[in-house]
């Protein structure tokens, strides 16, 4: 839940949402008793499709790991396209330092083109004065409410997506509305920088504004009957932090290495379907990311398959909709899409309140993802009894549930930050 308002307009709406949420949740039967879970059985993580067990890394890279990456593509987040979509650099501010010099602010338009049609993003990037040999460790992230959100700066430009998105005189437009989830000087004072974009950028989550998004640039758009394995949002978003990425490699102060890829709630998804196609990502967090991230799907707690491929504009795969109410017939599970980050370190967090997302399903995900990290020899969580709240788990893949709301609040941060440190043991701390 997130208060868009101040003062008596911000109480109103957040008494809104709350009664909107329960009413959701009663007209859907949603489950948010425990004891309502029914039992399951998770498809094996280390026996190929033809039944061959995988019993070594090898055997996992060869076989197991393109046979997963294909089912989540074909079956829940579509496929994403080969074409190679133009993309220039245009810089709208640069070497501006902010926070009292420790940082410098830059802003970056991206350009996407397909030789026909444009379309057009902001990168915000804050980047550390103190460098390690000249380079810094960055995180990388989509905020939800524009890059004006992230700082209460009026030399933040707007983000081009929010204009499809939001109406003129919707709360999102107030600048820094959102900065709580962005603390950059807690990053900064640690060693990392941030570039962050509004996902609206890449595709405009709400529903008619397709033709805007990045998707309308690629071949066959808008033409003939849509593919089962055709897609949408999620997969866009994800293609789009790897164009991030692309640029960040093109600057000499990124410290390749040492690249972690962060989101939350639907970008949680998005974050997680990235970090399994682009291993540049070297770690990758997923936070509040529920039903289609890092939750168990057959545990049908909270936001269901059914729910979760009905928003709209659509999210995943037409593939993925012959689920619902069907997740005993899932060929996969969500422990397998965060192996698939192996064996690189991952995180996964959620919070107390936050059942939609279903903690518990995100836990148990993260730890049955653990025997594909013991192939590499590395740690992975070894009980499947959930860790106390806020008692963060610190091993290869790793965990916390915290108190509080569906967000990202600073105890998130300075854990993320804390494994981030903990796994780029080059970093001298």
């Amino acid at each position: 839940m997130r208060i868009v308002g101040k003062g008596i307009y911000g109480i109103l709406a957040t008494v809104l949402l709350v009664f909107s949420a329960e009413l959701y949740g009663q007209s859907r039967n949603v489950n948010y008793d425990e004891s309502k879970v029914p039992n399951y059985t998770l498809p094996e993580l280390l026996v190929s499709e033809k039944g061959k067990p995988i019993q070594s890394v090898k055997d996992w890279e060869k076989i197991r790991r393109p046979e997963l990456l294909q089912l989540f593509a074909k079956e829940m987040y579509g496929s994403t396209p080969k074409d190679k979509i133009q993309v220039t650099y245009e810089f709208l501010e640069r070497d501006r330092k902010v926070y009292d010099g420790k940082a410098i602010r830059e802003q970056v338009r991206f350009t996407f083109s397909n030789g026909a049609k444009k379309i057009e993003a902001i990168l915000l990037l804050i980047i550390p004065t103190k460098l390690k040999n000249g380079k810094a460790p960055f995180i990388v992230g989509y905020n939800f409410k524009g890059n004006h959100s992230t700082m209460t700066d009026t030399l933040i430009h707007y983000s081009p997506g929010m204009f499809y998105a939001k109406p003129p005189d919707h709360p999102d437009w107030v600048r820094g509305c959102q900065s709580n989830r962005w603390p950059f000087e807690l990053i900064i004072d640690q060693g990392y920088g941030v570039a962050t974009m509004n996902y609206h950028d890449i595709f405009p989550d709400k529903d008619g504004t397709k033709d805007h998004s990045i998707v309308s640039l690629f071949k066959g758009y808008g033409k003939g009957e849509q593919a089962q394995d055709e897609w949408q949002a999620i997969g866009a978003w994800a293609w789009g932090s790897s164009r991030i990425l692309d640029y960040l490699y093109t600057r000499p102060f990124i410290d390749k290495e040492q690249i972690v890829l962060m989101g939350h709630s639907r970008q949680g998804k998005a974050a997680l379907w990235a970090g399994a196609q682009d291993e540049r990502f070297k770690i990758v967090i997923s936070n509040n990311s529920g039903s289609g991230g890092a939750a168990i799907s057959r545990r049908a707690f909270g936001e269901t398959v059914k729910i979760v491929s009905n928003i709209k504009p659509a999210w995943f795969a037409p593939a993925f909709n012959k689920y619902h109410d069907n997740e005993p017939n899932l060929p996969f599970d969500q422990h397998q899409l965060i192996a698939l980050m192996a064996p690189r370190p991952v995180y996964v967090a959620s919070a107390q309140e936050d059942l939609w997302a279903d903690p518990k399903g995100e836990f148990l995900a993260a730890f049955h993802a653990g025997p594909v990290y013991k192939l590499y020899n590395l740690t992975a969580i070894e009980s499947p009894e959930m860790p106390a709240v806020n008692q963060p788990i610190m091993t290869h893949v790793g965990y916390h549930i915290r108190t509080g709301k569906h967000d990202v609040t600073e105890f998130d941060w300075n854990q993320f930050i804390k494994f981030a440190d903990l796994h780029f043991k080059n970093k001298g701390r």
